[in-house]
């Protein structure tokens, strides 16, 4: 469909919003498309399975799996990226909005004219005054803190910055217990493979100084098949978009290898399954993926990803920073690393140590979409 044709669409499914019944719009999911979807997904269907409220799910990509799902109690629309999107936030009157993105109010994406309670999700674990702009989080009602740190990370900026003390709700990380999930049901035991080659998913962030954007990804790629090892490589989705012909250059080079594989949909976990040790630098899928997974990380020693540069000044050591050696090996990129992967067997925990690191990390571990539902129930009656 052309970009004509899904502006049209959008401005339909606006006015079809708009047209519903307020009671028909009690809550209302946004989703900026399908790579967000994993962060939802729990919530939003344990909302529709356990409670009776009329939900809005609303997204800005056809392609998003969220616009599919069937319920009696539940909506769909996609209203695009751009000038509609903007116009639907502007004017939306939904008792409470739900969303995974940051910036609300500070750039396109405003706050309604209307009475709504903004709720935010958490999409990683990250902490929240580091890899986010300063005051990305400013013009929410209700921030929804995976674990410890996002709670003490929000308190601390209402009081060096002296802002109005938001509602913060300790809910957990529905991602995260997804995996931990699937890891159980699946009864997946853990342990060092014995085979000498293995399986290495490199799955780094995005940013000018990141894995693939710098060309230490290339490099890395071709000792690691140069080794015998298979390599699936995951780039986050803003590198796809901003980096594309770096992206290519690996994979056109490795096409025909029967030990490469590449993954471009971060939705999914294949590669969380099927590989052994993940390659990473300053990505929040190295917590998801060590913590579900009991797996080891190699964080590449690159600069660090600082999208605020007032970060330090309420001086918290972010957790992407303190948790690195507790799930992994940090590589210098000098150490050949073949001998890092030799150690990373090292860092395999056992069953108790990683209930104790993941509790440490985040609230109700396997309970975080039925808190959310507590949640609503106790906002909206």
């Amino acid at each position: 469909m052309n970009s004509f044709f899904k502006e049209i669409l959008a401005i339909k499914n606006v006015i079809s919003f708009n047209l519903l019944n307020k009671r028909k719009r009690q809550i209302t999911f946004y989703s900026e498309g399908k790579n967000y979807w994993p962060h939802i997904k729990g919530l939003l269907k344990n909302t529709l399975e356990k409670t009776d409220f009329s939900v809005c799910y609303v997204s800005s990509s056809l392609d998003d799996p969220g616009i599919d799902i069937k319920h009696p109690n539940l909506k769909t629309f996609y209203i695009g990226m751009f000038n509609v999107r903007n116009y639907f936030f502007e004017n939306v009157e939904t008792d409470m909005m739900i969303m995974t993105m940051p910036d609300l109010h500070n750039y396109q994406i405003k706050r309604s004219s209307h009475k709504v309670h903004y709720v935010y999700v958490q999409h990683s674990l990250v902490s929240l005054h580091y890899i986010y702009r300063h005051g990305a989080f400013d013009h929410y009602d209700t921030i929804c803190a995976a674990g410890t740190h996002h709670v003490n990370e929000i308190r601390a900026l209402e009081k060096k910055y002296q802002l109005p003390k938001k509602n913060i709700f300790e809910l957990g990380y529905s991602r995260l217990d997804y995996l931990y999930k699937t890891v159980k049901q699946n009864l997946i035991n853990i342990t060092e493979k014995k085979t000498k080659n293995k399986t290495l998913l490199i799955a780094p962030s995005w940013g000018s100084k990141g894995l693939i954007e710098s060309g230490l990804c290339k490099k890395l790629v071709d000792r690691l098949i140069d080794l015998g090892h298979v390599v699936i490589l995951r780039p986050h989705p803003q590198t796809l978009k901003l980096q594309e012909k770096k992206v290519h250059e690996i994979t056109n080079q490795y096409r025909w290898n029967k030990n490469f594989f590449f993954e471009n949909n971060v939705a999914g976990e294949r590669s969380f399954f099927n590989s052994d040790i993940m390659i990473s630098d300053w990505s929040g899928v190295a917590l998801e993926f060590a913590l579900s997974f009991n797996k080891p990380v190699i964080f590449c020693e690159i600069p660090k990803k600082i999208n605020n540069p007032n970060y330090a000044e309420i001086n918290i050591e972010p957790i992407e920073v303190i948790i690195r050696e507790e799930i992994g090996l940090i590589w210098d990129g000098i150490t050949p690393i073949e001998n890092m992967i030799k150690k990373c067997n090292l860092k395999i925990k056992s069953r108790d140590e990683l209930e104790i690191l993941r509790k440490k990390v985040c609230f109700n571990i396997g309970l975080s979409d039925d808190m959310f539902v507590k949640f609503l129930i106790k906002k909206l009656h």
